[in-house]
């Protein structure tokens, strides 16, 4: 999840078979966890978690930087999005909601 730019604010092993790693999106006040003995899915399971940026077109250049595929930026009345598969098969959808009249 470095390669597409979170912070990774925590990572701890607690036993074999528990680690915790918690991984935060730049500017969001929401962080993500994963790890092992977290839940049962399996990697690449999780489809379409959506995180909500300021500047999608921002965030698909950073995301191209760093070799992550995506494709152009896709402009619907409810937001413009890109789409991108992380390294263990799970994919993400990256939103900017339209200014509020």
């Amino acid at each position: 999840m470095l390669e597409i730019g979170f912070h990774e604010d925590h990572d701890h092993r607690v036993t074999e078979n528990l680690r915790f790693v918690q991984l935060t999106p730049p500017g969001s006040a929401c962080s993500i966890v994963m790890g092992v003995g977290i839940t049962q899915m399996a990697p690449g399971s999780q489809k379409g978690l959506q995180v909500v940026v300021d500047d999608v077109e921002a965030v698909r250049q950073t995301l191209l930087s760093r070799g992550v595929e995506t494709g152009e930026v896709e402009v619907q009345p409810w937001g413009s999005f890109i789409y991108f598969a992380d390294p263990d098969g799970n994919t993400w959808s990256v939103q900017q909601i339209p200014k509020r009249q």
